[in-house]
């Protein structure tokens, strides 16, 4: 693998924004797509987690592709959902964006849990992100199946080496957290201003 396993989203990230500034629909979701191969190596630890995002990717894109340049624009889709009073439901792509957003902020903690907290273990890490981001949001039976699924959770020396391939992962995977986190914190905002960022799970 040349570089890291963070390489190819880092690459992506520079064109999520458009010349205005906007975040444009297919950039974003490719850079989630780039991800996706991080989780491959948890193993069955992240079996849910990358189940739930390729989910919601999925569903984003489809809607991106029924009419590429009127949902070129990230949030279009939601504003249409909102427009037709469809944003709440559990197959909007309103709900879509909202989790897989909630998903990668789990991600980016987890990655900075790696970082700040050498002695952890990859249980540990994983556990503390959980209860930073995803929990609040889950019912009981959601929050019981991640429990279980972290006890599944790699070895953290072999997991590191795993995703280095020929590059410096620490200085990636800082880079990837420092440039990924404000497109979440927008589509939060973003969502909050429409009333819809603390949906909670069916």
């Amino acid at each position: 693998m040349e570089g890291t396993v963070f390489t190819p989203s880092l690459e992506g990230m520079k064109h999520v924004k458009s010349e205005n500034g906007v975040i444009l629909t297919k950039p974003f979701l490719d850079v989630c797509k780039l991800i996706l191969p991080v989780l491959d190596k948890f193993g069955a630890a992240m079996t849910l987690v990358k189940s739930d995002i390729g989910g919601n990717i999925t569903r984003l894109e489809n809607k991106y592709s029924s009419d590429p340049s009127k949902y070129e624009h990230l949030y279009s889709m939601v504003q249409v959902e909102v427009e037709k009073k469809t944003a709440k439901e559990s197959s909007s792509c309103t709900n879509g964006l909202l989790w897989l957003t909630r998903a990668m902020n789990f991600l980016v903690e987890l990655f900075k849990n790696l970082l700040e907290h050498p002695d952890w273990t990859m249980s540990q890490a994983c556990t503390d992100s959980y209860e930073k981001t995803l929990k609040k949001w889950h019912g009981w039976l959601a929050s019981s199946s991640f429990k279980v699924a972290m006890k599944l959770a790699p070895d953290r020396k072999k997991f590191m080496e795993v995703i280095a391939g020929t590059g410096d992962i620490n200085t990636d995977m800082a880079k990837f957290c420092a440039e990924f986190s404000p497109f979440l914190a927008e589509n939060h905002n973003f969502l909050a201003s429409v009333g819809l960022d603390d949906m909670k799970a069916s």
